[in-house]
């Protein structure tokens, strides 16, 4: 059962530390100075509960690994983030979209957990609600701002609308992990949360005038360690300075 509750930390860990460093790429590259401010904010608030849920599997695991052991030590395979989380940034409405879509999700997900057995959950799912209400609302304003703007910004609003949609779905799917960690009291489930991630995002497509899709192909793996060759190229990035210089402290 531990092995179990270790995997299932892990995939959460993975999808916040992975798009937190997807929005760390931003950095100096935003289309304004807000943006270079904002972006790199809510990347920071991500790897923030990275951290805490690495630290957490580690004291269950007790094989004495860490959130660098975690971060910096595992190859491509080993990581079990969702495949939306690991799509490369595209232009700017790829990346607010990409990050509606996962902030949404993760906003009925921590309030079910304010009721999780585990103390340390429990606590991060206090923090993280107040951050997630702002990167709902700072995206959703791009996501309006751009749909319904310019000729240019609402087609590749629309564009990025076709690119991600599809990921989406395995934002509801428990792996075997998942649904052990969810019959334990751990972690909420996910599936019952779809109804409250639509009714979130529906009103902005409005907004935005942008047509729901109501029908796209499905795309996961990204639990089962099967990720697109993007990630492979993030991580490498990512992990150079700790794999070249294995056990160096600042």
């Amino acid at each position: 059962m531990s092995d179990a509750i270790v995997t299932a930390l892990l995939e959460l860990a993975d999808d916040h530390l992975v798009l937190g460093h997807r929005l760390s790429e931003w950095c100096g590259h935003a289309p304004m100075l807000e943006e270079d401010l904002a972006l790199p904010s809510m990347g920071l608030d991500l790897i923030g509960a990275a951290r805490v849920l690495y630290t957490r599997a580690g004291e269950i695991e007790g094989k004495g690994r860490g959130e660098d052991d975690f971060a910096y030590l595992r190859d491509e395979r080993a990581y079990r983030n969702c495949l939306l989380v690991e799509r490369p940034n595209g232009d700017f409405a790829q990346t607010m979209l990409r990050q509606l879509y996962f902030a949404a999700f993760m906003e009925p997900y921590w309030k079910a957990a304010l009721g999780s057995s585990d103390a340390v959950v429990q606590g991060l799912a206090a923090k993280a609600l107040k951050e997630v209400a702002y990167h709902i609302r700072h995206s959703a304003e791009w996501v309006i701002r751009l749909g319904d703007g310019t000729a240019e910004s609402a087609a590749r609003m629309a564009e990025a609308v076709v690119e991600l949609h599809g990921y989406t779905d395995e934002l509801f799917l428990s792996s075997e992990a998942a649904q052990a960690a969810e019959a334990a009291g751990i972690l909420p489930g996910r599936a019952a949360l779809r109804t409250a991630w639509e009714a979130a995002l529906k009103p902005v497509f409005a907004e935005a005038q942008l047509d729901w899709p109501e029908k796209v192909w499905p795309q996961s793996g990204g639990r089962k360690g099967e990720h697109g060759e993007a990630l492979g190229h993030m991580l490498a990035e990512m992990q150079v300075i700790a794999r070249a210089h294995p056990g160096a402290v600042w």
